[in-house]
C-alpha cells in the first residue's frame, strides 16, 4: 500500500491545497495531510483549528473523505517514517515555489530516502496563497472563493477577535 504525506502550514487551507490533495488521492492508496508548525511563520489559526478546518474541508468531498489529517510534531521526515509514507506530495504554483521546495525535497531524501512528488497547481488557483487570504480577510475583502467554507469561517472569526 502506498502512503503519501501532503504537508503544509495550512493557515488556512485553500482551494489550491484541496486540489493538490484531491489529485494525490488518485496517485496513492493513502494520503495524510500533515499540518506543520512553521516557526518562521506567524500563524493566524492555532494548530488544532487548522487540523479541524482541514478535516471539515476534506470530509465535505467524497474523493477526499478518507484523507487523514494529523499534526506534524517535528521534522517532516520523522512524521513520514511514523505514518509509513514513501512520498511527500507538494503543489507548485510556479518557479518560485519550485526554488523553495527543491532544497527541502533534496534534504528530506538525504535524511531518510523519502521522495517528493511535485504536482503542478491548477492554473485557476495559481494566485491563491494563504498569506494573501489572511491579508484580504484582515481588510474585510472577499475570501469565500479562495478557501473552503470552514476555512472562511475560521479566518473571519480569527481576524474579528485577534489573540
Amino acid at each position: 500500500m502506498s502512503i503519501a504525506v501532503c504537508p503544509g502550514s495550512f493557515d488556512p487551507i485553500t482551494l489550491g491545497h484541496l486540489d493538490v490533495v484531491r489529485r494525490a488521492t488518485r496517485l496513492f492508496d493513502t494520503v495524510v495531510v500533515g499540518v506543520a508548525r512553521n516557526a518562521a511563520k506567524n500563524a493566524l489559526l492555532d494548530a488544532d483549528t487548522r487540523v479541524e478546518v482541514a478535516r471539515r474541508a476534506l470530509e465535505a468531498e467524497a474523493e477526499t473523505a478518507a484523507v487523514r489529517v494529523e499534526v506534524v510534531p517535528g521534522l517532516l521526515v520523522d512524521f513520514c517514517r511514523q505514518v509509513g509514507a514513501a512520498a511527500v506530495v507538494k503543489g507548485l504554483r510556479g518557479g518560485a515555489d519550485f526554488d523553495g521546495e527543491l532544497p527541502m525535497a533534496l534534504m528530506n531524501r538525504h535524511l531518510t530516502g523519502v521522495e517528493t512528488v511535485f504536482l503542478p497547481g491548477e492554473q485557476r488557483y495559481a494566485h491563491v496563497a494563504s498569506s494573501l487570504v489572511k491579508d484580504i480577510a484582515r481588510h474585510g475583502g472577499p475570501i469565500e472563493d479562495l478557501v473552503p467554507p470552514a476555512a472562511a469561517e475560521a479566518v473571519r472569526a480569527a481576524v474579528a477577535h485577534p489573540a
